[in-house]
């Protein structure tokens, strides 16, 4: 049995992919409306919890009580992990559990002007919700080896897929073309998030893997490529100092960061072959898709 804390996007797609390896299947969710919405497939296979991040219920302890493998993406708070707070104890009596995957980002590296980083660089986050990302991730790896449960915590770089990517944004009008001389981005599809997640629970991996692409760009450049797919004429170029201006706090933080990703742990010890290895195959076979 999987139970999966968080069902967003990565981990709604690795259920699409993966979940038929597992016999039963929980999944958590914040509001009660869309667990009842997810219930109410006869034949689908899994079951949604609600979970608000603070209380574990009855039903929630009993599922992890039975769970083989958890899947954590719930985000951390300023104070602590959420399910670490709520169901901590729950999963550190969990006879059967063997594996966690954690679901985290490549921000915890924080800005490096542009330099490769690995699993063996420090950390710098600078963001806050980086430094709360990082003190989550020792949090479980130490939860691991104190309860003799193989934890692999799973850096993201920047996801897109099915729904989320440069060709709707373009199909939207929503696409900005921002250049900022300098500046690039790793990024990751969804698929082969899902691959990395099979794969750390079907290694029993313990550690840290970066999952991101081969191919940090500047990034504008999926946009670009995009509108060559969809042979129209790309939004026009915006400057950085121009975008900014009306930028979220947390747009701008992503913005203020650069560095370059190396995966070469998750292909040498998790064994993952990147199905998308940069943004090019990704887009082109979303483009297919369509």
């Amino acid at each position: 049995m999987l139970i999966c804390f968080g069902l967003g996007y990565s981990a709604e797609h690795f259920v699409e992919i993966f979940g038929q390896k597992f016999d039963r299947i929980v999944g958590t969710v914040r509001g009660a409306e869309r667990a009842a919405a997810l219930n109410a497939h006869p034949l689908g296979r899994l079951k949604a919890l609600v979970f608000d991040g603070s209380l574990a219920t009855p039903d929630l302890r009993s599922a992890i009580a039975e769970a083989d493998a958890a899947l954590v993406s719930v985000p951390p708070d300023e104070n602590s992990d959420p399910v670490l707070s709520a169901c901590g104890d729950a999963l550190a009596h969990a006879q059967r559990l063997r594996a966690i995957v954690y679901l985290s980002t490549i921000g915890v590296y924080g800005d490096r002007g542009g330099a490769w980083v690995d699993e063996a660089t420090p950390p710098q986050p600078g963001a806050a919700r980086s430094r709360e990302r990082l003190a989550a991730e020792q949090a479980w790896l130490e939860f691991g080896v104190r309860h003799n449960i193989a934890v692999a915590v799973l850096r993201l770089a920047g996801i897109y897929g099915p729904g989320q990517n440069a060709l709707v944004q373009i199909a939207r009008g929503s696409a900005r073309r921002i250049v900022k001389p300098g500046q690039v981005f790793n990024r990751i599809h969804v698929g082969d998030i899902a691959q990395a997640i099979d794969a750390a629970f079907a290694r029993r991996a313990f550690g840290i893997f970066n999952v991101a692409d081969d191919a940090p760009t500047p990034p504008a450049d999926p946009i670009v490529f995009a509108a060559q797919l969809m042979d129209i004429e790309p939004p026009p170029e915006i400057p950085f100092e121009q975008a900014a201006l009306t930028m979220s706090a947390m747009a701008l933080s992503f913005w203020q960061e650069c560095r370059r990703v190396k995966n070469d742990k998750l292909k040498r010890e998790l064994g993952v072959s990147l199905l998308y290895p940069s943004y090019r195959e990704g887009l082109r076979a979303l483009f297919e898709e369509r």
